[in-house]
């Protein structure tokens, strides 16, 4: 007698190819963003803990509910941001940016706020934000091939081989190739062994003028339109027609109760969903949420081995999660800087935006994130209030 398999084994290889390729693009930020916050090594194992759970609940939530394949994720962008503009800030100001960030994204699926807030601030002004930020990222990445040419320049030839052959896997590619490189040259340290499981820590939040403007609002920003939007648009534009509002107010209490505990950003997933949206993950359209819980129970193993990701972090050289971190990042990079400079009338203005915020200036306690789009907007502002028509 045959056993019935409810669903192909399609299924739980979109589901697990989705959850890999998140890792793989944005573990090594995740874990910058938690270092220069301040977070000791247990409280970044506790953080990656915490975001596979928060994941994994998340999507086994709204794919269930809603019988659609809806995943989740941390906004990669939004970590790419916290890692230039959080030093200087303790880690309870962080988790109060978290925080605060939440009730934003919460506020916005109540009120549909975002959709008001997007047609008063320019979108290239958004793109050249975000542009100045992973600007960092990709130079740090070319700029660690002079410290270790070998294993960042084994790293981006298999970046590049397999970009021209299957661009999804680019990312992993270069991820294999570093460790193997990395191993055979003995270029990795010994002595972290934290435990397989690390249970998340409780952060108390802090709140404070300065973290919330400087970089609570460009985070906000950052994660809605860099994050939830092309999310939202992939959902739709698969065939999915689910309602924003409920998304977005489920991720947002996701984010304000879990982010005392290391969850930073719960947001709709864009690149990784896809994944779980084409005929790959199930010829049936109607089916292919089952993909997406299977991505879910994948997030809750990959959460439940948070010590093991940090341990890989840290043994290895730190070349490697340059490099890496800026191969993660180059397409967002590419990407926010044609969106900032693809409209002739806005351009000045975005190249205002993306050069105060490359520049990482602070005044006041506030980042250059937030004076960014307070500069660029000014420019805007006056050459469209001086232009002809």
């Amino acid at each position: 007698m045959r056993l019935a398999i409810p669903f192909p084994p399609s299924v739980p290889v979109a589901g697990f190819v989705a959850v890999l390729v998140g890792y793989a693009s944005s573990a090594a930020i995740i874990w910058q963003a938690a270092s220069v916050a301040g977070a000791t090594n247990a409280q970044v194992a506790g953080w990656m803990t915490m975001l596979g759970l928060a994941m994994g609940l998340s999507t086994l939530l709204l794919s269930l509910r809603w019988r659609a394949p809806v995943l989740t994720a941390w906004s990669t962008p939004g970590a790419a941001l916290l890692v230039t503009s959080l030093p200087g800030h303790s880690l309870g100001e962080a988790t109060g940016v978290f925080i605060f960030c939440g009730a934003l994204i919460t506020l916005c699926g109540v009120t549909g706020l975002f959709a008001r807030l997007m047609k008063i601030l320019p979108h290239s002004l958004c793109a050249a934000m975000l542009a100045g930020i992973l600007l960092r990222f990709g130079l740090e990445a070319f700029g660690a091939l002079a410290d270790n040419g070998l294993l960042c320049g084994v790293m981006l030839a298999a970046w590049l081989l397999v970009r021209t052959l299957a661009p999804r896997y680019a990312v992993i590619a270069a991820l294999l190739a570093g460790l193997m490189v990395a191993f055979a040259d003995h270029q990795y340290q010994q002595g972290l062994t934290l435990p397989l499981f690390v249970t998340p820590t409780f952060t108390l939040p802090q709140f404070t003028l300065s973290s919330l403007i400087g970089v609570g609002v460009p985070y906000f920003l950052v994660t809605m339109a860099s994050q939830n939007a092309p999310g939202l648009a992939t959902l739709k534009a698969s065939g999915y027609q689910v309602p924003t509002s409920p998304l977005l107010s489920v991720t947002g209490l996701f984010t304000l109760v879990l982010a005392p505990f290391g969850a930073f950003s719960v947001a709709i997933a864009a690149i990784t969903a896809s994944i779980c949206q084409g005929e790959e993950a199930h010829p049936d359209p109607a089916r292919r949420w089952q993909a997406a819980c299977a991505a879910g129970v994948f997030y809750l193993l990959a959460g439940l081995a948070g010590g093991g990701i940090v341990n890989l972090m840290t043994a290895l050289p730190d070349a490697w999660i340059k490099m890496l971190a800026g191969l993660a990042l180059l397409g967002a990079l590419s990407g926010s800087l044609h969106q900032a400079l693809g409209d002739e009338k806005q351009r000045d203005a975005a190249i205002v935006t993306f050069l105060i915020v490359a520049s990482g200036v602070t005044l006041w306690g506030v980042g250059s994130a937030f004076w960014g789009l307070v500069g660029g907007g000014l420019c805007h502002a006056v050459l469209s209030a001086t232009r002809r028509p």
